[in-house]
């Protein structure tokens, strides 16, 4: 088979088949990403730009992280009860207008109150962005769908990071705008062209309680899943924090660093989709186990590193391969937990996982590598990546409406397809 052929049927593999509202949510998200420049440099505008201290930069980055916390589960509530559309669009509009005001407050009750309105609305997106991929995509692709939106976020994060910088040298109050445009963009996307998706409660769910937020927290197996995450989740945020402060401290500077970590959005960008390849029809269980040991044990490494720039990237690249392998897999097991009506709600509580370890795990790495030194932070982050491949051995088994669900699909099918990750 010639190559060119070869190459167009592993490109309509890897991206045909799905609906095309989810290719416009996809487009929707890539535009979001590019936009996406406030949060990446709101600590040197606040330090560099108005001149507060570091102290007050971390503070607004808590708060910021508080108000994302709050959202994951609101708006995963918000999804299941006024419809996964409307609840996109509003967050995307009030996300809008509370980035561009960040760009014009002055004073620092101000500025951190608004912080945390732009996480509160940002992060409010996110189960709702979810909670539609998982309405739209059958249970076979989802994988594929999420590690394609997964693809869209790091191409547009790793774009908007390299032109932010040219742009605040116009002045950072264009950043603000910008980024506040192209999420109104993104708004009018999902309005003009993403159907509510929303599944209908039958005559029977009708008659039973909702779902409410309780029975998610008393779902043990989900919740230990989001434990497990949040893990995970706490050892990942090392890379934009701990592993900064320790790279300044071995001698490398801050153009070695931004190398370094770039490193992390580079190969997400290549390996996600031929990574994505690779995996179908594998084992999940043992790739979350994979995945989990490559994650805790590439930040491990680091301790290994010395002052050399060149082991800091060898290790973020083993980490990285980590989270390419994790990020879908965890996104579709989660929408094999919920069922069809709270979606949403379980997105959120999944969604809180992250933001808990985007304010929780810099103060942990921080006050290791303060009080016990840079060794023990990253053998602790092995440890952990340890711990969570062996939960991964309870909790990643398919549930039995996933297996009933797999049985339906290849009865259906005549057995023609295959799980993209097998159980």
């Amino acid at each position: 088979m010639p190559a060119s052929t070869r190459l167009r049927a592993t490109l309509s593999e890897t991206v045909g088949g799905l609906p095309r509202p989810f290719w416009w949510l996809w487009t929707s998200t890539l535009v979001n990403r590019l936009g996406g420049f406030v949060v990446t440099f709101l600590a040197l505008y606040l330090t560099v730009d108005r001149g507060y201290p570091p102290s007050y930069a971390g503070l607004v980055a808590g708060l910021f992280g508080l108000g994302s916390a709050v959202a994951a589960v609101g708006g995963g509530v918000l999804a299941d009860r006024l419809g996964r559309r409307p609840t996109l669009v509003a967050a995307q509009l009030a996300t809008a207008v509370s980035t561009a005001v960040l760009g014009f407050v002055d004073g620092p009750v101000a500025i951190a109150a608004v912080a945390f309105l732009v996480g509160l609305a940002g992060n409010a997106s996110r189960p709702a962005i979810s909670a539609i991929i998982s309405d739209l995509v059958p249970a076979e692709d989802r994988v594929r769908a999420y590690a394609l939106n997964y693809w869209a976020i790091n191409i547009g994060f790793g774009v908007s990071a390299a032109a932010a910088g040219l742009i605040a040298a116009h002045g950072y109050l264009l950043l603000f705008l910008l980024d506040a445009f192209s999420t109104l963009v993104c708004a009018v996307v999902v309005f003009v062209r993403i159907p509510e998706t929303r599944p209908e409660r039958s005559a029977v769910a009708k008659a039973e309680p909702r779902v409410g937020l309780g029975r998610v927290f008393r779902d043990g197996r989900f919740m230990a899943l989001v434990g497990v995450n949040l893990l995970l989740a706490l050892v990942v945020q090392q890379g934009s924090t701990t592993l900064a402060v320790d790279m300044g401290e071995a001698g490398i500077s801050t153009t070695g660093y931004g190398l370094v970590i770039g490193l992390n959005g580079l190969l997400i960008v290549l390996l996600q989709l031929p990574m994505g390849r690779l995996m179908e029809g594998r084992d999940r269980t043992a790739l979350l186990v994979v995945s989990a040991l490559l994650t805790g044990w590439g930040f491990g490494l680091t301790a290994l590193a010395g002052s050399s720039a060149a082991f800091f990237a060898c290790t973020v690249a083993v980490w990285t391969v980590g989270e390419i392998m994790a990020a879908p897999i965890m996104m579709g097991l989660v929408a094999e937990f919920a069922p069809a009506e709270a979606r949403g709600r379980y997105q959120g509580v999944y969604s809180l996982s992250w933001s808990l370890a985007s304010f929780l795990g810099p103060a942990a790495g921080g006050y290791l590598l303060q009080h016990a030194g840079s060794a023990v932070v990253w053998l602790a982050c092995g440890v952990c990546g340890t711990a969570a491949a062996a939960a991964f051995l309870l909790v990643g088994r398919p549930t039995a409406a996933a297996r009933a669900e797999a049985a339906a699909t290849a009865t259906s099918t005549g057995g023609e397809r295959a799980p993209v990750v097998a159980p």
